[in-house]
């Protein structure tokens, strides 16, 4: 279980509608049971004074992120539609990087690589961090083989303890296995992943 402390952030990535409700654009097979795993998390984080930050996936309507403009992904999470707001009962105690904005591939909550160019510039989320005093992170979301993938690959490269917590995240999973491999290439970037009892629909823990 890992430990708070005010020098520790909680990131919590891209738990939005498209990706965590069934009805999303791009649903995450079994997304939306992250949720009270993560308010949980949020309490503890919260009680021993550890900071909260959020991502955002936030396209615009037209991107060579999608499919219909060249990419690999169907529309999702067009920015100020129901499919880019955070999940409705995810509490949100903190402030909210937004990442593709301007038709970037957004995976990480660090970075942003144009599709075309492949130029990267970065979010504010390093600064944000830096500005807290946060030396360590602790990471849930998602999805697994991607934007959780990166943000803590990301966040290897810059030096931060990272802990995973596998029961809050869900993969993908476009090729089979692609999520139990994000998660070995997490390990071997020295991420620590921990896994323990979830948290049922009603707030309770799963036995």
């Amino acid at each position: 279980m890992p430990t708070y402390d005010p020098t520790t952030a909680l990131l919590i990535v891209d738990v939005q509608n498209d990706f965590a409700d069934p009805q999303g654009n791009l649903y995450v097979k079994g997304g939306e049971q992250v949720v009270p795993f993560i308010n949980a998390e949020i309490e503890r984080a919260q009680q021993a004074g550890a900071r909260l930050f959020y991502t955002q996936d936030w396209h615009p309507e037209s991107t060579p992120h999608f499919q219909k403009d060249g990419g690999i992904w169907p529309v999702h999470c067009v920015q100020f539609t129901w499919g880019a707001e955070l999940h409705p009962a995810l509490v949100v105690g903190g402030p909210i990087v937004k990442k593709g904005s301007n038709g970037e591939d957004g995976y990480s909550g660090f970075t942003m690589r144009d599709p075309v160019s492949g130029e990267t510039t970065a979010t504010p989320l390093g600064d944000m961090l830096a500005t807290a005093g946060i030396t360590t992170l602790v990471v849930a979301g998602l999805a697994t083989d991607y934007c959780v993938k990166s943000t803590v690959l990301d966040a290897r490269e810059r030096g931060y303890p990272v802990t995973v917590l596998q029961n809050g995240i869900r993969a993908v999973d476009l090729q089979a296995g692609d999520g139990d491999r994000a998660i070995e290439e997490m390990f071997a970037a020295g991420a620590l992943l921990e896994s323990r009892a979830a948290v049922s629909a009603e707030g309770g823990l799963d036995s």
